[in-house]
């Protein structure tokens, strides 16, 4: 069965085509760059690792509940809605639950490979065409493999969400060369981080949280990088270009604050819609991760310069405007330390049970 059988809404066999303005820009300077961004190009060398061979995924996962988290991460507990559900009803409710996010995450992932395929193209810097071309070879491995755990593991899909076409459509489509940066490096990348970061940290099953650390690996450098190459940048513009700038990030964090609201599930399972997102946003636990969504973008954003009095208000009615004071660089080393600790965990276990094939091996001898 292919993929487009699997999609919960019929989707086009067609191409979804958006229109890209600007330039492919050439630089004959063949000098050193900045140092910062060609040791994150080294990194992003040396960090190359292969989906099919480092994921187990002989790991089993539940449909029903992909990531295994607890009760209390569901927006409808306690409602009269969810009191009314039977148990099949709430089974293919966690079943979809699990296949929309994870579809949107692939569908980000496969935004990410187009934008930082066309980075590589329009960015004018040689340190920076270096690094985004490592950037474009890890979102193809989060394509593939996102793709290939929705197929295997839920067997279901969800179009895009629409918002997130919407800001994709809108990095790619303006002509100046730091906008699919500023769109992707910073608020797609950046809420995607943190979501996975949640769903990390919450999840017990062992293959979903070694999928999310390994990614996370990867993005933790994708923002980094566009951090750097924005801040020289920005510095130099004038009052009229920076709030352009900010217009853009105001709009595009309230896209992505709603982009997770699940309202495609309600509606392909004919729920009451209003009524389900009312419980959804006022639900506790969906209050604090609609919180920590923003961990990423907001210090980042700070970091870059963009940080007029428009894009505060917006962040202090989000209520986000805290996370300014994280450091984004700490979060970025946990990040990679999680990846590397599951590695060595991983390595760890493999030895053990090596280790005890070979004595009862020894043992058999033995007695022979």
């Amino acid at each position: 069965m292919s993929s487009h059988d699997l999609y919960t809404t019929p989707v086009t066999t067609d191409t979804w085509n958006v229109q890209m303005a600007g330039q492919a820009r050439f630089s004959w300077e063949y000098d050193d760059g900045r140092d910062r961004l060609l040791g994150l190009y080294q990194k992003g060398k040396d960090k190359q690792w292969d989906a099919q061979k480092r994921i187990d995924w002989d790991i089993e996962v539940d449909p029903l509940n992909v990531a295994g988290l607890p009760d209390e991460f569901n927006p409808l507990l306690g409602s009269d809605i969810w009191e009314k559900m039977s148990q099949k009803e709430r089974d293919e409710f966690g079943r979809h639950q699990g296949s929309w996010l994870f579809s949107q995450f692939l569908h980000g992932e496969q935004g990410a490979l187009n934008v930082s395929a066309r980075i590589v193209q329009s960015v004018p810097d040689l340190d920076s065409k270096f690094y985004a071309a490592t950037q474009v070879m890890d979102e193809a491995r989060h394509v593939e493999l996102y793709g290939r755990f929705v197929q295997e593991k839920i067997g279901m899909y969800y179009p895009i969400n629409q918002d997130l076409a919407k800001l994709l459509a809108e990095s790619l489509e303006d002509s100046r060369w730091d906008l699919p940066y500023l769109g992707m490096q910073v608020m797609i990348e950046g809420l995607a981080l943190a979501a996975f970061g949640v769903y990390r940290d919450l999840s017990t099953n062992p293959l979903v949280k070694q999928l999310l650390a390994y990614v996370m690996q990867d993005e933790a450098r994708h923002v980094a990088f566009g951090r750097l190459a924005l801040k020289d940048y920005y510095a130099e513009l004038t009052e009229k270009e920076r709030a352009e700038r900010e217009e853009f990030i105001v709009e595009g964090c309230y896209l992505m604050r709603d982009r997770f609201q699940g309202r495609e599930i309600f509606e392909q399972l004919d729920m009451p819609v209003e009524r389900c997102l009312e419980y959804t946003n006022n639900a506790p636990m969906y209050q604090l991760y609609q919180s920590l969504l923003f961990t990423r973008i907001v210090p980042c954003v700070r970091d870059i310069g963009l940080w007029g009095e428009k894009v505060q208000a917006a962040y202090t009615d989000m209520g986000v405007l805290d996370h300014a004071k994280a450091s984004l660089d700490e979060l970025m080393h946990q990040d990679e330390e999680i990846a590397e600790k599951i590695d060595e965990e991983r390595y760890a276990a493999e030895v053990a049970a090596r280790k005890e094939e070979i004595d009862e091996a020894i043992a058999v001898g033995g007695t022979s």
